[in-house]
């Protein structure tokens, strides 16, 4: 039975953008931020040329640094969520887990985090104590240390209550070597689970949107789950968080870094009836929506089948689904074949479908 999509006041569109005509404004706008092509175009443009670093040129989720005999997985993110509280979630859950997906992408066990608080002048205090609870609680959930922080204050207007910055470091075990550019043809594509639910669960009380039963986001610390995956097999190939952008993004930025294509089945993607109802509704690619608890696989051919059951023997893989593979045609293009049989190109989001999401 469909379920029914129910708008309980007028949704609000202040602040979406339509990045279609900004690919060339000379200023910073939303889209920037959103995890597609305007963020792409941002790195490859302004950011990478000022540091030059190859270590930064991988841009994968976290750098891996040899230190003396050993290997430390580092990695930075910032979260400016709106609402600071939404079903599922928070930004203190989002700060922590956030991260320590970005360390366990690399395969690293996740061990010490910093956390940077910015607040703005006239925030509750007792909402700042909240999110600050809402952190340390995802910290002692995910087996990492916060071991030092920071806080600014900026004045009224000038900010949107808290925003947070995450830095965190991570050990590396022997013999791991997961990179975006180790995908190769042959390479089975697994995500972890249904997609698109943080994104949609944000939007629904963002926007004041109703789809007919309750959605909570799948922010989810990850690093148990790619132990589980890595006590089958040290040779994973890639693995990816796919947060802004959503699965599109990610997918595209491995096949440009391996130089592989990747061909996806439509019909194998997990995508919960209300998600794929709401991206109807509003005119959104399930694939380019956030997720913030899910991780992509790419996997041997010769391994995969164990890898699955190993994910799904875990409470955050149970839905875990092969959803394609890695090909060597079309490299550096993502392709899905349709539920009635014909192929589309899976493109990088422009710009922001969801400001503001993490």
């Amino acid at each position: 039975m469909v379920e029914q999509i129910e708008i309980s006041t007028l949704p609000s569109f202040e602040g979406w953008t339509c990045p279609l005509p900004l690919r060339d404004s000379p200023t910073v706008v939303m889209g920037h931020g959103g995890g597609g092509a305007m963020s792409a175009e941002l790195v490859e443009h302004i950011f990478l040329p000022s540091y030059s670093d190859p270590l930064l040129a991988g841009l994968g989720d976290s750098a891996v640094l040899d230190v003396g005999e050993g290997r430390l997985a580092f990695s930075t993110d910032s979260f400016v969520v709106r609402p600071l509280f939404f079903p599922g979630g928070s930004i203190g859950d989002l700060a922590v887990n956030g991260t320590v997906n970005d360390l366990a992408m690399s395969g690293a066990t996740p061990a010490y985090l910093s956390v940077a608080f910015i607040l703005e002048e006239g925030t509750d205090i007792t909402k700042v104590g909240a999110v600050a609870e809402r952190l340390g609680q995802a910290a002692q959930r995910a087996g990492v240390r916060v071991v030092t922080g920071d806080t600014k204050v900026v004045e009224s207007g000038h900010g949107d209550g808290v925003y947070v910055n995450t830095a965190g470091i991570g050990l590396v075990p022997d013999g791991v070597d997961i990179r975006p550019d180790r995908a190769r043809p042959g390479d089975q594509v697994i995500i972890s689970g249904d997609i698109g639910v943080h994104g949609v669960a944000v939007m629904s009380v963002r926007e004041g949107l109703q789809f007919g039963t309750e959605i909570l986001s799948d922010c989810a610390p990850l690093n148990g789950l790619v132990d589980a995956m890595l006590a089958v097999t040290k040779d994973i190939h890639v693995l990816r968080d796919p947060t802004r952008g959503g699965v599109a993004t990610s997918l595209n930025e491995i096949a440009k870094a391996a130089g592989v294509g990747i061909a996806l089945d439509e019909r194998a993607f997990p995508i919960p009836e209300v998600v794929a109802n709401a991206c109807s509704f509003l005119g959104l690619d399930p694939l380019q929506v956030a997720n913030e608890g899910k991780l992509l696989a790419f996997v041997a051919p010769d391994e995969a089948d164990e890898v699955l059951s190993a994910m799904r023997a875990h409470p955050l893989g149970q839905q875990a689904a092969v959803i394609g593979e890695c090909v060597e045609e079309h490299p550096g293009m993502v392709s899905a074949r349709t539920g009635f049989g014909a192929s589309r190109v899976v493109d990088l989001p422009i710009g922001e479908q969801l400001p503001r999401i993490c």
